[in-house]
């Protein structure tokens, strides 16, 4: 029986291949890292044909190695790290440059420009995103005018655009589908999430030409299906969500006001607000929460660029550890009386400060810092960060459940779940599957496959894996934050 469903998870350091029953355990997986390119101050790139080679080879080693046959393998689900923009030439499948990744400031001072001009209003009212470097539009704007001979062939209809999953639905099918679905063209800054369809407005804004864009479709529905030629039989692809967004379906957040967080490379906190958009007055984005059904849900979401990558970068960058799993016990074992703060503004800093010419920094150092102050303080660094988000939430009058649910890579570290629940005085709750975002993508593949009936019968797989309680007094919580705001202030661009 085809009860089992492929997930594709292409996130911004790694791509995982998982495959899941139709229970939504996990019953195979294969990860790979890729090279991150960082050709100037603020500039972030990924070669696609990285990006499309590590999805082939996972997919690929996920079947070899799975205990049932390919036929079983019912369909497949992709999710992906948004807003990163590639361009490639129609005909040939070929990148025209390398794809700009979402963490990428280059734009900056363009999106300064619009917002001088006034045009941040418009676009807020029509996307729900701020003006900011950090959306897909003035980065295929970029490629446009900066790749030579890119602006005349797009003119001629010989380009297409695509975030991370229209690119690999183009390769998996061998060209035949260029699509995407809502949640993905919500986060471009040229999709207009009232009107469900690329905005004509935006478009001449950007001066991007129409017929570069995929057709927009639902998260579950028809998107193509593989070549044969990549597994050795045809696939149907019938779910594609962005990454977060798919994590919220993954943690079935399903009614207005449940809350999910999810810690990767970056730190994502996103409320289900239900079928009207909210507009936050605290530089909170409102988005595409998922579409099904042609019905949309929306959600409040608020961006943390730095979350996974700032332990990254203590392994890779200071070479402080040489794992990521040793920060637990590093953590453990630190001054609790430091007060060393770990700002990772490496690309500036995301909600609710949107500030791309802000750096990062080390605060708070003294002789008898060492290694596991510091590894603490990049724990904590996304525990203040998360808090952020939640005030602002809170600020925008939010009637938020009693629960948040957290999950990504970061929270199997028991430490950093209890320093979370106690930043944020609230209860922190881990699923037993904390690879939440593929988990999503294969909620919504198998739900147009028929092997999920309901969003109701998807609630029910929900499980609890583990629960955090803030246990430290007020008055200190309230100290170490305001320390933290402190060091915010430190590193806030003065342009």
């Amino acid at each position: 029986m085809s009860n089992y469903i492929l997930s594709i998870d292409q996130g911004t350091t790694s791509t995982r291949a998982i495959l899941f029953d139709n229970t939504g355990t996990p019953c195979a997986k294969s990860q790979q890292e890729f090279e991150q390119l960082f050709p100037s101050d603020g500039w972030v790139e990924h070669r696609p044909q990285d990006i499309w080679q590590t999805t082939l080879s996972v997919c690929q080693n996920v079947i070899e190695s799975a205990s049932t046959d390919i036929s079983n393998i019912a369909c497949i689900g992709i999710t992906n790290q948004r807003e990163t923009t590639i361009v490639w030439d129609k005909k040939t499948g070929q990148a025209i440059a390398n794809a700009i990744v979402w963490q990428d400031r280059r734009t900056a001072d363009y999106c300064e420009d619009l917002k001088f001009k006034g045009h941040e209003s418009t676009i807020t009212k029509k996307t729900g995103l701020l003006l900011d470097p950090y959306f897909s539009a003035s980065k295929l704007n970029w490629l446009l005018e900066n790749t030579p001979g890119a602006r005349d062939k797009a003119d001629a209809g010989e380009l297409l655009f695509g975030t991370i999953d229209c690119y690999l639905l183009w390769n998996l099918t061998k060209g035949k589908s260029h699509k995407t679905d809502a949640t993905n063209a919500s986060r471009t800054m040229l999709f207009n999430i009232h009107t469900q369809a690329w905005d004509d407005d935006l478009l001449e804004l950007f001066n991007i030409p129409k017929n570069m864009l995929p057709e927009v479709l639902d998260c579950s529905a028809d998107f193509g299906v593989t070549d044969a030629s990549w597994f050795g039989k045809s696939i149907p692809i019938t779910g594609i969500a962005g990454d977060q967004q798919a994590a919220l379906v993954g943690q079935t957040c399903f009614q207005p006001g449940m809350v999910k967080s999810t810690y990767g490379t970056g730190c994502f906190m996103i409320m289900n607000t239900g079928s009207k958009p909210v507009s936050s007055n605290n530089r909170l984005l409102t988005t595409v929460g998922y579409r099904l059904n042609g019905k949309v849900t929306y959600a409040v979401e608020g961006s943390i660029f730095v979350a996974g990558a700032a332990i990254q970068w203590l392994r890779d960058g200071l070479q402080l550890i040489e794992k990521a799993e040793q920060t637990e016990d590093l953590a453990k074992q630190a001054d609790p009386n430091s007060h060393v703060y770990m700002v990772p503004a490496f690309t500036g800093l995301g909600a609710p400060y949107w500030d791309p010419y802000a750096r990062g920094a080390l605060l708070g150092l003294n002789r008898d810092t060492g290694i596991k102050e510091v590894v603490a303080a990049g724990l904590m660094s996304v525990c203040y960060q998360t808090r952020d988000l939640l005030e602002a939430m809170i600020n925008d009058g939010a009637d938020l459940a009693e629960t948040l649910r957290v999950d990504g890579g970061m929270v199997a570290n028991d430490w950093f779940a209890q320093a979370l629940a106690d930043t944020l005085n609230a209860k922190v709750q881990r699923p037993q599957i904390i690879e939440t975002t593929a988990l999503g993508a294969a909620y919504l593949a198998g739900l147009h496959c028929g092997i999920f009936k309901s969003l109701q019968d998807i609630e029910a797989l929900w499980k609890c894996n583990g629960e955090y309680v803030g246990n430290i007094d007020n008055d200190r919580r309230e100290s170490l934050y305001n320390g933290w705001l402190e060091a915010i202030d430190r590193v806030k661009s003065k342009k």
